[in-house]
């Protein structure tokens, strides 16, 4: 059985009520369309991959009944949870979506999950500064942790550091703060 492409689309955040609702947090430009009732998404681990069931090595298909949004996000029914105690196991687990059935990213954009093993350079000089090899989702936006020449540094993937993604090249042109690298 080939495993699907899969990006996070949701992250649980606890259960809400008794009757297995959950409150996520959505990591998709698009919640409404994505996590729509009649959809299905799969279950995730906590750091974002998929859940595969130990005894048959599948994933887990989950279908959403049920959507609507929330102060600070949206409340999930998905038809195989029923009840708070089984919706509780699930915090801070991801829920992921197929990549084939995601609308592609805009220009510049990219899936968190593409963003392991693409190049940094510099956005000034063109010096090859690395291979991201871990992000983290955080509060403030994603952390972009690279490992290059003179060690592994992190960077934030905002704005006003990176200055172009390039998708097809899986390049990301950055512009370092001062004295994070040090030599």
């Amino acid at each position: 059985m080939a495993l699907p492409d899969c990006a996070s689309v949701a992250r649980v955040r606890c259960p809400h009520g008794v009757r297995g609702e959950l409150a996520v947090e959505a990591l998709t430009d698009e919640p409404d369309a994505i996590l729509a009732p009649g959809r299905r998404v799969f279950q995730g681990t906590h750091e974002g991959g998929l859940w595969l069931d130990p005894k048959s090595g599948a994933p887990r298909e989950l279908h959403i009944t049920g959507l609507r949004p929330v102060k600070d996000g949206w409340l999930l029914t998905l038809a195989e949870i029923g009840d708070r105690t089984e919706a509780e196991r699930w915090n801070g687990r991801q829920l992921l979506a197929p990549v084939d059935e995601l609308s592609e990213p805009d220009e510049g954009e990219v899936f968190a999950h593409e963003l392991v093993g693409m190049t940094l350079v510099d956005a000034t000089t063109g010096e090859t500064l690395g291979t991201v090899i871990e992000f983290y989702d955080l509060p403030q936006g994603l952390l972009l942790e690279f490992r290059g020449p003179r060690g592994v540094h992190s960077v934030p993937f905002v704005e006003e550091f990176v200055e172009e993604v390039d998708r097809a090249a899986r390049r990301i042109a950055v512009r370092l703060p001062d004295g994070l690298i040090e030599d």
